[in-house]
């Protein structure tokens, strides 16, 4: 049996606290310790894990192999190149960093040294978007919709970077990275000083088409995919993590039958149940163990960041358009 690698969390808050109980999980890995700006806190999920706190992140990185960051977005850039000088592999929660300038030394400090750099985008593994890979062939038309109640948490940033951006790497990740050539979209700050609400249209290169919405002031969470390709209609519950496909019947010719089901086949869509957050940590200690590539690389966690950025600049722009002269 291989030895377990030696793995450490730093930002142990509303989210970096469930990495830490994924890995101390794992029979893959040893969970060294975590570390965070509050030692109470890094105290705290370290006393339930059976793990170390760390006060300082450099003792931390000088005892692991590997690391998870999940600190505040702004802090991104410094933690995960203080890492990657280190030698230390990083999975970085999305987005990958607050500018593009940052995420592009996150990504050159990766390549110089070699190391692995894995971007947050969990939606990757959502049980609904695994159920439908078999059936996917270039999707023309991609509809979102991602709503969640109001909380403080993530409002350090705009909606769209907080959490459009899981179906903008969809989308483009769907698309096979064709070029954004077009986008347009409107928003409002409703309870916070960024973007609480945001509804963006995005064309691409290659033909597709993209609606996303996001909203962060909604009364119920819904997280929602819909997928419109040459043969077929997908939707897909991303919250439940399940969804159908209804695709024209081999052999339909059109003017014959009678009834919906006499020309579409409708096919329910499982995957075997799996924590996503398990199999995206997962998918990072194999990838760093060499044994798989990365699944969500640094430039495509740069790509996600560039088009929400994009669309944050579209809805400024919209909105100096609409204002009172």
């Amino acid at each position: 049996m291989s030895r377990r690698l030696p793995v450490g969390v730093i930002g142990v808050g509303a989210l970096g606290q469930h990495h830490a109980r994924h890995l101390a999980r794992l029979g893959e890995v040893r969970l060294v310790g975590v570390c965070d700006i509050e030692p109470g806190r890094a105290a705290k999920v370290a006393a339930e894990l059976g793990t170390t706190a760390f006060v300082e992140m450099d003792d931390l990185l000088a005892r692991v192999e590997a690391v998870t960051v999940a600190v505040p977005t702004p802090a991104h850039a410094e933690v995960g190149l203080r890492a990657l000088a280190l030698g230390v592999p990083v999975l970085m929660e999305k987005p990958l960093a607050a500018t593009l300038s940052e995420a592009d030394q996150l990504i050159a400090a990766a390549d110089r040294r070699r190391l692995q750099l894995q971007v947050g985008h969990i939606e990757r593994y959502n049980r609904a978007l695994r159920a439908a890979e078999p059936y996917l062939d270039g999707p023309r038309y991609l509809e979102s919709q991602r709503l969640a109640p109001f909380q403080p948490r993530g409002t350090d940033v705009a909606v769209v970077l907080d959490l459009m951006i899981h179906d903008l790497d969809l989308v483009l990740h769907l698309t096979g990275g064709s070029t954004a050539t077009e986008v347009r979209a409107s928003g409002i700050s409703v309870l916070s000083p960024h973007l609480d609400l945001a509804n963006a249209r995005v064309e691409f290169a290659n033909g597709a088409v993209a609606q996303a919405t996001a909203s962060r002031v909604a009364r119920e969470r819904t997280r929602r995919l819909r997928l419109f390709q040459p043969n077929g209609y997908f939707s897909l519950d991303l919250g439940s993590g399940g969804g159908e496909f209804m695709r024209v019947r081999d052999g339909w010719q059109p003017g014959t039958g009678r009834e919906l089901a006499d020309v579409v086949e409708r096919i329910v869509l499982e995957a075997p149940e799996a924590d996503a957050l398990a199999l995206e940590l997962q998918s990072f200690v194999h990838a760093v163990r060499g044994e798989r590539e990365v699944v969500v690389r640094g430039e495509e966690g740069r790509a996600a960041l560039a088009l929400a950025l994009r669309v944050a600049d579209a809805v400024r722009t919209q909105s100096l358009a609409a204002s009172p002269h």
